[in-house]
């Protein structure tokens, strides 16, 4: 589902994928997609790494997509014509030192000591003005992106079964304390839960038609350990099978009575059937954001609570960017209800599965109440 609903009546949502696939040039100017997991927007020729369909949104133009929080890549520059912006130049030559100098740590510690004057050396801008432009840009500053890269780097080493020893060390981490600091808030969980990906669980899904799009549902013997809403069966399989990589999954989740049973309540919850929706879960979460999503399902069917407030119920009032990530990162809407959870003016913030989906989910749950206190 498109993140700009008049893209999706002036342009289907399938020709805007197919031109993106092709990287059709005939596209560019008409349209741009972006990507939840690295929050950039790209024009449909970019010829970056397509990803999943599953973490695509599409936008009529740039404006729209930077107005729900995503920035211009530095690759394909979808904001530009066919002239050259001197600023973008030496902040791509700046991620491009970064990236290289990610690459190489384990064996050099390249990045460790980087500094802005290293990284202006040469360059037409002075210190200042070369923050100012990378963070005008890329929306972090140059720092800020060495971590993000690094962290990547780190994620990649602990998905093919690194030890967290050698993966820290390959990643340019001095040491794990240094590691275990930023581990809550970019990984969501301890290195060794990462690296671990669902190991050890045996997951079976199914997926059919709801209400919101296409619904996976799945589960351990346990509870269920994933809920998504998405356009296509294979976007959806792609993100449970990211969301754990070394879990056994199955797809004979229709063979299950118990799955089958708790799939039932959830399309009735969907269609305003059953308000409450008491579902066991298995999920991997650290202890911060098992609180998130507990406090989470005490908001009441057709209510909605501001981040803030969530974070002043769990005893964390300073914490409300950390619950906005967990909200972020939980894999079972709905059942966790992150859809009721708003910015302090009453916007809908982002939503994994989708600003309409969220907004679509609210007006049914406040529909529902409203004709229950009119009976």
């Amino acid at each position: 589902m498109s993140g700009d609903l008049t893209s999706i009546r002036r342009w289907p949502v399938r020709a805007m994928w197919s031109a993106m696939q092709k990287r059709d040039r005939e596209a560019d100017g008409k349209f741009v997609y972006a990507v939840r997991s690295t929050g950039v927007y790209c024009r449909p020729s970019c010829a970056s790494r397509k990803p999943g369909r599953g973490q695509v949104l599409f936008f009529l133009s740039p404006e729209s997509a930077e107005e729900k929080g995503f920035r211009p890549c530095l690759r394909c520059r979808p904001r530009m014509g066919s002239h050259r912006n001197p600023r973008a130049e030496e902040v791509e030559r700046v991620c491009r030192e970064i990236d290289a100098r990610v690459a190489n740590e384990g064996e050099n510690d390249s990045c460790m000591g980087l500094t802005l004057a290293d990284l202006s050396a040469g360059a037409t801008m002075n210190t200042f003005q070369l923050e100012r432009a990378f963070r005008s840009l890329m929306g972090i500053s140059p720092k800020q992106y060495a971590d993000v890269r690094r962290m990547l780097r780190l994620k990649t080493n602990l998905r093919k079964g690194d030890t967290v020893t050698t993966a820290l060390y390959e990643a340019g981490y001095g040491s794990s304390s240094r590691l275990y600091e930023r581990a809550a808030s970019h990984l969501g969980m301890t290195p060794a839960e990462y690296g671990r990906g669902g190991l050890g669980m045996k997951i079976h899904y199914t997926i059919t038609d709801s209400p919101l799009g296409r619904l996976l549902v799945a589960a351990t013997e346990k509870g269920i350990s994933a809920l998504y809403l998405g356009e296509s069966h294979a976007s959806l399989e792609d993100s449970l099978r990211k969301e754990y990589p070394r879990a056994e999954i199955s797809s004979d989740g229709d063979k299950s009575d118990t799955l089958k049973s708790w799939l039932g309540k959830i399309l009735a919850h969907l269609r305003g059937k059953q308000p409450d929706l008491d579902l066991p879960t298995d999920v991997q979460a650290t202890a911060f954001q098992r609180r998130v999503w507990q406090e989470l399902r005490r908001i009441p069917f057709g209510s909605t609570r501001t981040y803030t407030q969530v974070a002043r119920s769990i005893g964390k009032p300073t914490a409300v960017r950390a619950v906005a990530r967990a909200c972020a990162t939980n894999p079972v809407s709905v059942v966790v209800p992150c859809h009721r959870v708003v910015r302090e003016d009453g916007e809908l913030a982002g939503y994994r599965w989708g600003i309409s989906r969220k907004q679509a989910l609210l007006e049914r749950e406040s529909s529902i109440v409203q004709k229950g206190e009119k009976k």
